[in-house]
């Protein structure tokens, strides 16, 4: 399943990826006029106004002796999309393991657990407020699937060219992160000293008398 969507994501069969990036695109689009409900309904009506003529014209040369009786479709009915147990398994346990991640690591930020990466969760926040007062979920989506299809293809044709900026970005996050953390140290309090042991009491004499 992983390595489909990566054909689809790098675009490694152009008709193909081509067609499933106009569909989704499209389809996305339709929902700002139409309800989900719509839209779904008329997709699949449109598949079934293409496939239920093919396959009666076959259908139809196999009684007049033009076609061996080949169903036009077959390939796509011999393909398996079922899942086998150890697969729904290993499904399960991944979905189980991601909600599981996403609530530690969000009690993480909310809680303050660390300093700097709360402080970035604050920002990263603070500019969502600003992007949902100028767009809405469904421009989102359809962003979102316009660049995981155009990211991955300009990576491959500009790859040594991004690597250079991503390290750059990355040089200049870890610099600022630890201008941050040595802000975050300054600012705190030093640690209480401990106090000095008292000094043991020194023995006294005592003078036998003759």
């Amino acid at each position: 399943m992983a390595s489909k969507v990566a054909d689809l994501l790098y675009w490694r069969d152009v008709p193909k990826t081509g067609l499933v990036f106009t569909g989704l695109v499209v389809g996305l689009a339709c929902l700002f006029q139409l309800s989900a409900i719509s839209v779904l309904s008329n997709l699949g009506l449109s598949i079934m106004a293409f496939t239920l003529p093919v396959r009666l014209l076959y259908k139809a040369m196999t009684v007049v002796h033009l076609s061996d009786g080949e169903h036009p479709f077959q390939s796509y009915l011999d393909e398996d999309s079922t899942l086998t147990d150890e697969d729904t398994v290993r499904v399960v346990e991944k979905i189980v393991l991601l909600i599981a991640t996403l609530i530690t690591e969000l009690k993480r930020l909310f809680f303050i657990d660390s300093v700097v990466d709360s402080v970035k969760f604050i920002l990263l926040l603070y500019l969502l407020t600003y992007v949902g007062v100028q767009t809405n979920g469904l421009t989102l989506v359809i962003s979102g699937v316009i660049c995981a299809f155009s990211l991955p293809l300009a990576y491959r044709l500009q790859r040594e060219r991004i690597d250079n900026i991503i390290k750059a970005v990355k040089l200049l996050m870890t610099r600022v992160t630890e201008i941050v953390e040595l802000v975050v140290s300054l600012a705190k309090p030093p640690p209480a000293s401990a106090p000095a042991p008292s000094p043991a009491p020194t023995p006294k004499l005592k003078l036998k008398a003759k």
